[in-house]
């Protein structure tokens, strides 16, 4: 007998997702099936379902940020136990012996697989993950608060270390990323600078109150010189404008899976070795360092729940800038 689940299935470019009852998935050997608990929204999911990711495996269960309770195990996993609270994060998979993997750069991997594009994800009750890609949860979140630490704080965390020293940091694009990451950097001191949409009152008001010690539109100079930014917003043309607002030896992160195109930009704004860089993927030892440490500070996640069914309203609302904080999917 062939048990059904509810999934939000991505089945062709151009179009919405469609909710379909479909066969929940078997666990085979290094698998896990997992019931899903709570599923993060994240922009890498707006690029896949917009096409601007051009690789992925259709029809495919969107969705990335998983908290889901161990049901099955399949043949061979030793890891984990049966209900056990895991995390399954955008990588699912690497080949694990090419040059990245074996410097520890398997978010590099050019046979890496991802979770929601080219493995199915979390817009579904039932999920199989890979058990070497899986986190335990730390105790004392909810399953809904621990969703956005899964990408918005991974992603986010691997960007800050390159701007950790910073004493004046700018996170251009206030949204689930940001809000997690200006909880890490308050915590060892910095002072943080939120630009956002022009306009966007609420978001400026919302990282205010989150200790940033100032916030304003995307186009402003800061008031003073920042030593690093982080850029999460997917839009080009904020670039040229980070690197006019930190200071020579400065350092600019691009943070974001896709952005529209960079404009070009005089030299004397990259010169006097300021830096301009870019974070891809996750590895996991960013989960294994960051999930204990947003534990330890706590850092806390400001959510919008959505039902299964209504996954589409959750993408627009993201891409509208509809919600502060993060948005989540509960089947």
């Amino acid at each position: 007998m062939v048990i059904p689940m509810r999934a939000m299935l991505f089945e062709q470019q151009g179009s919405p997702l469609v909710l379909r009852d479909i066969p929940i998935p078997e666990a085979k050997a290094g698998q896990i099936l997992l019931r899903v608990k709570a599923c993060g929204i994240c922009r890498t999911d707006l690029h896949v379902v917009d096409g601007d990711l051009k690789e992925p495996r259709l029809p495919v269960i969107p969705g990335h940020q998983v908290v889901g309770v161990v049901e099955k195990l399949g043949e061979g996993v030793t890891s984990f136990a049966m209900g056990q609270r895991l995390g399954v994060p955008w990588l699912g998979g690497s080949c694990g012996h090419c040059w990245f993997c074996s410097q520890g750069r398997e978010n590099l991997c050019d046979h890496a697989l991802y979770t929601g594009y080219q493995i199915n994800g979390g817009f579904a009750e039932y999920m199989v993950a890979n058990e070497a890609y899986c986190f335990p949860i730390p105790a004392g979140y909810g399953d809904e608060q621990a969703a956005p630490l899964l990408c918005a704080g991974l992603i986010g965390y691997r960007a800050y270390r390159l701007v950790a020293s910073s004493r004046t940091l700018g996170l251009y694009g206030f949204g689930a990323a940001a809000h997690i990451l200006i909880q890490l950097a308050r915590h060892f001191g910095q002072q943080v600078y939120a630009f956002t949409r022009k306009g966007d009152a609420e978001a400026q008001n919302f990282a205010l109150s989150l200790g940033a010690v100032w916030a304003g539109d995307s186009s402003q100079p800061p008031p003073v010189p920042l030593d690093g930014a982080i850029i999460f917003a997917p839009a080009g043309e904020l670039v040229p404008q980070a690197l006019k607002a930190v200071r020579k030896g400065g350092t600019v992160v691009c943070a974001g899976i896709h952005m529209s195109a960079i404009p070009s930009f005089p030299y004397d704004i990259l010169w006097g070795e300021r830096q301009l860089c870019s974070v891809a993927n996750l590895t996991r030892r960013d989960g294994e360092e960051f999930l204990p440490l947003a534990a330890k500070i706590p850092v806390k996640t400001s959510v919008t729940l959505y039902p299964l069914e209504e996954a589409n309203q959750a993408l627009n609302d993201l891409r509208a800038g509809r919600f502060t904080g993060a948005g989540v999917v509960v089947p």
